[in-house]
């Protein structure tokens, strides 16, 4: 029997992807092991960012008389350097053919590649390998890949290609399946996802009424229909419109947005759509308006306020998350503080903060990298102390609000984790009677799981940090 470990590095484009990968693997004969016990070491990697290919350089050094095989984003500068150091490197996008190219590749021990098993299945993409969920409750679904905006810092087109949609009939059946299974919370994925566009082919599930011109779900979703004129492509806030529809009970979300696509139909989706919850990650990057057009941002910072004032009108209660570069080449103190003053002025949920560093084949990359990394730590470190302020203030307006949670770990201690509908992470105390089977408060009955873990439950919030809440556990 193989033995496999996998390590997935970067965004939740290639944590879905390595569910993928294991679903292939499992199906070829392989099993799950720790990474010292594994004859196959699989590294589904993330060039986005130095840091993460510093991390794989380190478990190489460390790796001995193990196949290493490596796949994901990877630029080809870094393919070329990992070359002579490792057996494979394996497109993702190639991964239903994975289990042949084990077998014909030398390097692979030939123990290794007698023992795989003939893969089941021809799928023509690897989008069509039915996942192997990390976990019960939440889902990523992959509604498109590649990116055609070509950020300056940014390496995923170099990586990953192109923007690719996904057929919307292909979407709608992944999602109504999760949904069946019990699936609390889908998220989809995209490295842009307000650009998805894609054109209904599939009338074995649109079926064209021609009395009402209306194409319905056929009925595998039931009493659902959605107006679609003939031919006309399917965008992003219809495709979340379609899904939203389909009974249930389940939270939608999605990531990632780019703030010069988030249309006006995209943001009244946070009214329209039932299931959408409110929570909205938008990536600022600099709150300056030279360092925007040096990064080939397309906006400006008040093309970005107006934005998020926009959303706001929708759904007051959304909270709003982003990502920002310090230390691109050439930011001023001047140009970091414009930055600071936005983030003040946006009071955000939470921020993803990142230190810049030169991708190789980036356009930043012919840039001089003149902001020290002394200065770019302190300016990182500027911009946490603003977003703990932030996210503390709008965290207390929480306080004594009883809210939907979804319980996503409990422990022994009567203590549980869990997200509210706008993505904040809730510590939940939960008291010895509602860990039993029947309680009655007031005269009522009801039937408490005694495992909460992937349900959502009414809490009480109780207490604001910066980055979370704390509640107790009610009816």
């Amino acid at each position: 029997m193989i033995k496999y470990h996998l390590i997935t590095y970067g965004c939740q484009m290639n944590k879905s992807d390595s569910e993928r990968i294991v679903s292939v693997l499992e199906k070829s004969g392989f099993k799950s092991t720790t990474q010292d016990r594994a004859d196959i070491l699989i590294l589904n990697l993330c060039s986005v960012r130095q840091s993460a290919i510093d991390r794989v350089w380190g478990i190489l050094r460390k790796t001995k008389n193990q196949t290493v095989i490596l796949t994901g984003c990877i630029l080809p500068a870094d393919k070329q350097k990992f070359q002579n150091k490792v057996d494979l490197i394996l497109d993702i996008k190639d991964l239903p053919r994975w289990p042949e190219k084990f077998k014909i590749k030398n390097s692979i021990p030939d123990r290794i590649g007698d023992e795989i098993k003939n893969f089941p299945e021809v799928h023509p993409d690897y989008f069509s390998i039915n996942p192997d969920h990390s976990s019960k409750f939440e889902a990523y679904v992959p509604i498109m890949t590649g990116c055609n905006n070509f950020c300056a810092y940014c390496a995923v087109p170099y990586t990953r290609g192109r923007e690719v949609s996904r057929p919307v009939e292909d979407i709608i059946q992944e999602v109504h399946t999760l949904i069946i299974q019990g699936y609390k919370l889908i998220i989809l994925l995209g490295q842009n996802v307000n650009s998805y566009k894609s054109k209904i082919s599939n009338f074995s599930l649109f079926e064209r009424s021609l009395a009402e011109g209306q194409f319905l779900i056929s009925n595998k979703i039931s009493n659902f229909k959605f107006q679609i004129s003939k031919n006309t492509s399917v965008n992003f806030p219809t495709l979340l419109k379609l899904i939203s529809r389909i009974p249930g009970d389940y939270w939608l979300s999605f990531l990632t947005s780019h703030p010069k696509d988030l249309s006006d139909e995209l943001i009244n989706c946070f009214k329209e759509c039932e299931h959408l919850i409110p929570y909205l990650h938008l990536p600022l990057q600099s709150g300056s308006n030279k360092i925007l057009k040096a990064m080939n941002r397309n906006y400006t910072a008040t093309d970005y306020v107006k934005l998020i004032k926009q959303v706001k009108q929708i759904k007051p209660m959304v909270a709003v998350s982003t990502d920002i570069i310090v230390g691109f080449p050439s930011e001023t103190k001047k140009e970091f503080e414009a930055t600071a003053k936005l983030m003040k002025k946006i009071k955000f949920d939470m921020a993803y903060l990142a230190q810049y560093s030169p991708r190789p084949g980036t356009a930043a990359a012919k840039l001089k990298d003149n902001v020290l990394a002394t200065e770019k730590a302190r300016r990182r470190s500027a911009l946490n102390e603003i977003l703990k302020k932030t996210a503390l203030n709008n965290n207390k307006k929480m306080v004594g609000k009883r809210i939907e949670v979804l319980i996503e770990k409990c422990n022994n201690k009567n203590e549980c984790l869990g997200k509210t509908k706008n993505f904040k992470d809730v510590k939940i105390n939960v008291a010895p009677a509602f860990r039993q089977e029947k309680i009655r408060p007031k005269g009522r009955s009801y039937t408490i799981k005694k495992d909460l873990i992937g349900q959502f439950a009414k809490v009480k919030i109780t207490k604001a940090n910066a980055w979370n809440l704390e509640g107790k556990l009610i009816i």
